[in-house]
């Protein structure tokens, strides 16, 4: 099962230490991050504003 190797998390530095596909913590930031990047997407083209044809 993955995770199982054990890896000193004391060694992780900068991103890796929030995000990393070793450790739990690291690959559930990782779906966090994804589904929080979707959503946003959605919600920008959800909310934007509609283009007005042009009048003459």
């Amino acid at each position: 099962m993955a995770g199982d190797a054990h890896v000193d998390e004391s060694q992780l530095k900068g991103l890796s230490k929030y995000f990393n596909s070793v450790t739990a913590t690291g690959r559930a930031n990782v779906a966090k991050a994804t589904y929080a990047s979707v959503g946003l997407l959605i919600l920008y083209f959800t909310l934007k504003p509609k283009k007005k044809p042009a009048t003459k």
